[in-house]
């Protein structure tokens, strides 16, 4: 069987590159978001689907809904899915968490919030792995940072520690692994979190070295890395 992971259609907050950790705001497709989701019925098995899961954010519900289609499967909301907590920056411009990141590192959390970016991209990856659980094929809606977090994995080079900052992920483009594989994939991530973490801690012990938004790096969800962080482009949420 075989799991199709995709990013929701594209909401106001993302147009505006601003950021959204929480879902209890109601935040919704544009026009354009449900017009692009033509693209996810061209390249789904929509007949063929028995799972759809998401998160608890009404963006990956809508987009997940309006590609089910009437009558549909039973829509399985897993939290582990939601979108990273950015705690004081909610509702902020991207650019100015990236600043955050950029000078604090993967392991700190924001003020006000519950976890650290490495936290939440393993929550995600948790969440991607207990989806074997559930009868395939499946379909998947989540968001920027952990579909950018698999794209990398997918071009990365040899022995390539995990960046901070990851390719844009589209809206809607599914990434296809089949069952055999998830396991294995998900598995090596979690192993760079891991060795990531005890970097981190090695590096606190010892002296100082400032992460850098290097050129040609990208923000989970940043539309260009061309530039240096005070000139990046902001990021869809």
């Amino acid at each position: 069987m075989t799991t199709y992971i995709l990013r929701h259609g594209q909401t106001n907050y993302s147009r505006r590159y601003l950021v959204n950790g929480d879902p209890s705001k109601p935040i919704r497709l544009t026009e354009e978001g449900r017009q692009s989701l033509s693209r996810g019925w061209a390249t789904l098995p929509l007949h063929k689907v028995r799972t759809w899961l998401t998160s608890e954010f009404p963006r990956a519900q809508q987009t997940a809904s309006l590609l089910m289609g009437v009558p549909a499967a039973k829509l399985v909301i897993d939290p582990r899915l939601n979108e990273l907590d950015y705690g004081i920056f909610e509702g902020s411009p991207f650019l100015e968490y990236a600043v955050w990141l950029d000078g604090h590192g993967s392991t700190k959390r924001p003020e006000g919030g519950t976890e650290s970016q490495r936290e939440g991209i393993r929550r995600m990856l948790v969440g991607l792995l207990s989806a074997l659980e559930r009868p395939g094929p499946r379909v998947l809606v989540g968001h920027g940072l952990l579909i950018s977090v698999l794209l990398w994995q997918q071009t990365r080079c040899s022995n390539e520690a995990m960046p901070l900052f990851f390719p844009e992920a589209p809206y809607l483009d599914p990434i296809v692994i089949p069952d055999d594989e998830l396991p294995d994939r998900l598995t090596a991530l979690l192993g760079d979190l891991d060795r990531d973490g005890r970097h981190q801690e090695a590096k606190d012990d010892g002296a100082a070295s400032v992460l850098r938004i290097g050129g040609g790096s990208a923000v989970a969800t940043v539309e260009s890395a061309s530039h240096s962080p005070d000139q990046k482009d902001l990021p869809h949420a």
